[in-house]
């Protein structure tokens, strides 16, 4: 059975901000990791995490001295810290301290001969502690770990279905650890005014950067805030007037004026007779909307959806 086939993970239920919050700082961990190692890259774009066949992954990260690799192993609930010389050191995900796994993760990396000195602090998150301070229980439960991953496994290969119709400059499909949030955006090829900055925690250089070009921008994340349950997202920036009052698909999607763009609930995609067609008619309506009022040149920027081994035809 392919994945396009099976079920969708139902969500509702489950606890799956407790673990998804403990997850998000022990990405974060991980990020700063990669950010540390990494050179910059436009948008941030060296910073993410992936998915992988088994959890997440930072991917391939090479050093002067040698590559490695750290991978959240959701299948077997350990983190995974690879090195090229065939060696790992595997390190529990379980309930624990963030404190804990900051200290086992950059013992790991010197075991492996990597010594990297991160930012202690957190991004993003309106209050955080320093990794090496936060001693407060964190819970982690395997199952819900999976249940979410699973979900996230289907929400990137729809994604990967409408990105495949923007040939204009588009984002990888990453989860970046700060709003730990599965994203993927689209650029109209303008500038955008310079961004206000002032998101918790974060450089106003590094958002001012991010946002530099105008973008359409859709992702997934599990909420946060008064957004109490996973949900999809959708805004642009510089956000054209009307875009707040568009009419977008499916019905229970709704703008938040506070968050400034349109939320979409996972189960509304989950319980629907055609989640894949509910979701895609969300990322779609949405895009039209910023890029229609925006005046993008769509007709530039546009094709059919990609197909498996085949090239688009040529006009």
């Amino acid at each position: 059975m392919s994945i396009a086939e099976n079920t969708w993970p139902r969500l509702a239920g489950l606890d799956i901000r407790a673990t998804t919050d403990s997850l998000q700082l022990f990405s974060q961990v991980v990020g700063k990791i990669r950010l540390m190692m990494t050179p910059w890259i436009n948008h941030s774009w060296h910073v993410p995490l992936y998915l992988s066949a088994r959890g997440l992954t930072t991917g391939v990260i090479i050093a002067d001295n040698g590559a490695l690799e750290i991978e959240f192993d959701l299948l077997a609930d350990k983190l995974v810290v690879r090195s090229w010389d065939g060696r790992d050191i595997q390190i529990a995900l379980s309930a624990q301290t963030v404190a804990s796994f900051y200290a086992a993760t950059i013992a790991a990396l010197k075991t492996l001969g990597f010594d990297v000195t991160i930012d202690p602090m957190p991004c993003e998150l309106p209050e955080c502690v320093a990794f090496p301070e936060d001693r407060a229980p964190r819970p982690y439960d395997g199952d819900t770990a999976r249940a979410y991953w699973r979900a996230l496994l289907q929400i990137q290969r729809v994604f990967l279905i409408f990105r495949s119709r923007f040939i204009g400059k588009c984002s990888p499909i990453h989860l970046f650890w700060g709003s730990f949030d599965l994203a993927v955006t689209r650029f109209s090829g303008r500038p955008a005014p310079r961004h206000p900055g002032g998101v918790p925690h974060l450089s106003d250089a590094v958002v001012r950067e991010a946002y530099s070009h105008e973008v359409s921008s859709a992702g997934f994340w599990p909420g946060s805030g008064a957004v109490t349950s996973p949900s999809f997202y959708s805004y642009a920036y510089p956000a054209p007037p009307g875009f707040s009052s568009a009419t977008v698909e499916p019905r229970q999607a709704y703008f938040d004026a506070a968050l400034g763009e349109f939320l979409l609930p996972y189960d509304a995609v989950q319980a629907s007779q055609d989640p894949d067609g509910t979701l895609l008619g969300f990322l779609q309506s949405t895009y039209e909307a910023a890029a229609t009022l925006a005046h993008w040149d769509r007709l530039a920027l546009e094709r059919p959806s990609g197909q498996l081994g085949k090239p688009p035809i040529s006009p």
